[in-house]
């Protein structure tokens, strides 16, 4: 354990990843907090540049690699956080697969210009339970390696694949060009039930809208709904990607049966 090699140059570098040009620039990211760093050693372990931890920190979890053991007020000053939990990693950023490799899942989930961290978090948390490894994205969402996104989805988007794409137009294209050929977009009150629409999960992409706008329009597209029989306005993103994700478990489950 290097307990006097943190320099001016690590510190900048780390208050620079909590920018999004920061990011940009280093190809690096931050990656905060005891479960998230975990994630990020235990799937990527590869990608980890180095580690600043407390006494408690080091404790708390295996840390790979180069590493800095300084105090609590050091990391109080380092931290994106209010309560540090006493680790802080910096990462280089996964590059996204080459375009022409074929995505494995049975169907794509994107996201169109969602902006909350929470609840890009929890759907990234929710993707992997339900077994799924890609995330697709529009221009206008969240950047994924900011460090809110990251403690937030607890260092789940480590383990996926994340493809961007400019348009949801765009987005669709690629995803046909992969065989994926009907895309389906969330709407609060308006299309077919996602319990009841027979071909939702069969070579589709399902799109969930980002907070304020819903879902971009798209030509061709489908309209997909979650009943509400309580005639709510809407639910957020994150539960109804959880709805949707787990409705394609019930019916995988249900298959197996």
């Amino acid at each position: 354990m290097n307990s006097n090699g943190l320099t001016r140059k690590h510190e900048s570098l780390i208050r620079s990843l909590y920018t999004r040009h920061g990011r940009r620039k280093a190809k690096c990211c931050v990656c905060e907090g005891v479960r998230a760093a975990r994630e990020l050693y235990t799937l990527r372990p590869e990608l980890v540049r180095f580690t600043v931890a407390t006494e408690a920190g080091c404790k708390a979890v295996a840390i790979p690699g180069e590493r800095f053991l300084v105090g609590e007020e050091k990391m109080r000053e380092l931290s994106g956080t209010v309560n540090s939990q006493g680790i802080l990693a910096v990462a280089a950023i996964p590059e996204e697969p080459p375009a022409h490799v074929r995505p494995a899942d049975p169907f794509l989930f994107a996201i169109d210009q969602l902006g909350d961290p929470g609840n890009f978090g929890t759907i990234c948390r929710t993707l992997r339970a339900a077994g799924l490894s890609e995330l697709w994205y529009t221009k206008g969402s969240i950047d994924p390696f900011g460090d809110k996104a990251v403690r937030s989805a607890l260092g789940a988007q480590f383990a996926l694949k994340l493809r961007s794409f400019e348009t949801l137009a765009a987005l669709s294209d690629a995803a046909k060009h992969f065989g994926y050929t009907e895309t389906w977009l969330t709407d609060p009150h308006d299309g077919e039930s996602c319990f009841t629409a027979p071909n939702l999960y069969d070579r589709s992409v399902i799109v969930i809208g980002g907070e304020a706008n819903g879902v971009t329009p798209l030509e061709g597209a489908r309209h997909v709904m979650i009943p509400m029989p309580g005639n709510y306005e809407s639910l957020n993103a994150a539960q109804a990607a959880t709805i949707f994700l787990f409705e394609y478990v019930r019916r995988s489950e249900c298959r197996k049966g």
